[in-house]
């Protein structure tokens, strides 16, 4: 099964640790309150994992965000254009609209997945 413990996929659909897989990584539950969303725990609570690994280490999350939304602007407008049938502007108006609405979904996922690409699950002794 992908999404059992001890796999990167288990860490980012839940939200936990990527060392130790118990622990939250955002402070808060999914939330719509911009000072909120991206809100991560300094360590770890079980492992004491310190997730700011260097300073402005969440700056590369940018580009995972990047690749998210230019994803979903792709999707967005293939479905909306192709498959609906829109016109152009109105296809670009569903694009902003989608974005804004998953936007802190994208946000939170491109945080958890940055740091799960540095950070291994370690199995306890």
């Amino acid at each position: 099964m992908m999404f059992k413990k001890g796999t990167k996929l288990y860490s980012i659909s839940k939200g936990k640790c990527p060392k130790c897989q118990e622990g939250e990584f955002f402070k808060y539950k999914f939330s719509l309150n911009p000072s909120k969303i991206t809100k991560i725990h300094d360590n770890c609570p079980n492992c004491n994992l310190k997730y700011m690994l260097e300073p402005s280490f969440f700056y590369g999350a940018m580009y995972v965000n990047y690749g998210f939304s230019v994803a979903l602007f792709v999707g967005v407008f293939i479905i909306s254009k192709l498959i609906i049938g829109l016109s152009i502007l109105q296809s670009f108006v569903a694009i902003i609209v989608v974005s804004l609405l998953l936007s802190p979904l994208t946000l939170r996922l491109s945080r958890i997945i940055w740091i799960n690409m540095f950070v291994s699950f370690e199995e306890k002794k």
